[in-house]
């Protein structure tokens, strides 16, 4: 650790030498620790002390002392933080924060993290305030397990009452964006049945035309991240795009949608089959973590149990559908043979009447003599004798000459000869 010289009076040097040994000892102390410890000095704050988990905390590259602290870290001020050390420093009183939030870095390198820390006040023999000891632990890591349980508790619940797949895809990408300690970008593609072709399913901060340009891409050996994984069906892990071989066909879209790196995990179903992929897309290059790896497996597994999920309710479905065809068709056949029943039965009711008034009617015009004379000569009349019987098929009938009845039966479409006998529909009506 590195110290900024201090000037002592005569006076105090007893007790200077004693608050010097106490700075030591914690020094001691915290020089290895993964606690973050820090002594600040003056009104200003100037760093005077730290120890290496401070300065890796904060980043390397701002290692120095005898530096005021907002001037080391310039955007703790809009959070608050040198306002509270000005407030420790005039009262004397120390600050205690538990889980608090602070945002370290600015621009694309901003990390948030969270810390349990103590803002304890130095003072010399005279009780005189001459500094502020910072003691932290970061808690960046139980803050973002705790979030991650309750987000992956909150996705199996929707996929348990069965929400829309697009509905829990999307919620579980935007997830893993918020949860991520660097830019992440998240994109879930789906299998087609026969596991040739990648649809999308979600990437809610994907642009647009990256998204339609790769729904539908092949699954093969060099198709990009997420077409290699589901050809290989294991993860595969680009780490440059603007280098790696995989990305040939794509690196001008890549390039376009600014993105650098794409780890690709495929979703496998229970039985080894291809459900889709789930990616990772970083802005710059980017080799994975531990932790990352761990993060793929956990919400790809919860991805696959979302759309076997969905697969087993679309099969359902499908399946009530088709039955349901098959009893309105059933329900529509059996309603058909009623009515032909009813109609045939209709139509053998109508039959018997009809033959019944058939026999009648034949049987009154046999007992029925027929006239002297032609029926059929007009209002002049016809003197001629009626030798010919002719009707038509409404139910008329009259006696005629020959030339007459020879004279209807060419006009009068329906006209027939009609015989005293029971021959004809009458004989076959009395068989």
């Amino acid at each position: 650790m590195t110290a900024v010289p201090g000037q002592r009076s005569t006076a105090v040097a007893g007790s200077a030498d004693a608050e010097q040994a106490a700075e030591e000892d914690l020094r001691a102390l915290f020089g290895q620790s993964i606690a973050v410890f820090a002594s600040l000095a003056g009104p200003s704050h100037l760093v005077e002390t730290a120890n290496p988990a401070f300065f890796a905390t904060i980043g390397e590259e701002r290692a120095r002392v005898g530096v005021a602290i907002a001037e080391l870290m310039p955007e703790l001020a809009g959070q608050g933080f040198i306002a509270l050390l000005d407030q420790v420093f005039r009262t004397g009183e120390p600050h205690t924060g538990r889980d608090v939030r602070v945002v370290l870095g600015g621009g694309p390198q901003a990390r948030e993290s969270f810390f349990d820390f103590t803002y304890e006040p130095r003072r010399d023999a005279d009780g005189t305030v001459t500094g502020i000891r910072v003691l932290g632990v970061e808690t960046t890591q139980v803050k973002h397990a705790q979030r991650l349980m309750a987000e992956h508790r909150a996705l199996l619940e929707q996929i348990a009452r069965q929400a829309p797949l697009a509905e829990v895809l999307d919620g579980m990408a935007r997830c893993i964006e918020n949860l991520a300690p660097q830019e992440v970008l998240v994109s879930v593609l789906l299998a087609d049945p026969d596991a040739r072709h990648l649809r999308h399913g979600a990437a809610p901060s994907l642009p647009d035309f990256y998204n339609q340009a790769i729904d539908g891409i092949a699954t093969g050996e060099g198709v990009g991240s997420c077409g290699t994984a589901a050809h290989r069906r294991e993860p595969v892990i680009v780490t440059d795009i603007a280098t790696d071989p995989f990305w040939d066909d794509f690196r001008d879209l890549a390039d376009q949608a600014g993105l650098a790196a794409c780890w690709s995990t495929p979703i496998l179903a229970r039985d080894g089959g291809l459900l889709g992929t789930f990616a990772m897309y970083h802005r710059t290059p980017r080799v994975p973590q531990d932790t990352d790896l761990a993060l793929t497996r956990l919400f790809a597994g919860t991805a696959a149990l979302a759309i076997e999920r969905h697969h087993i309710e679309q099969a359902k479905l499908a399946a009530e559908a088709r039955a349901k065809s098959a009893n309105d068709e059933l329900a529509k056949v059996l309603r058909v043979e009623r009515e032909l029943r009813a109609e045939a039965e209709q139509r053998a009711t109508a039959a018997a009447e009809l033959a019944s008034q058939m026999r009648a009617a034949a049987a009154a015009q046999a007992a029925t003599p027929h006239p002297e004379h032609c029926q059929l000569g007009g209002a002049a009349g016809c003197t001629a004798p009626a030798e010919v019987k002719i009707a038509d098929s409404w139910g008329d009938a009259a006696w005629g000459c020959p030339a007459h009845v020879e004279e209807a039966i060419l006009n009068v479409r329906s006209v027939f000869i009609a015989s005293e006998e029971l021959g004809g529909l009458a004989a076959y009506l009395n068989r």
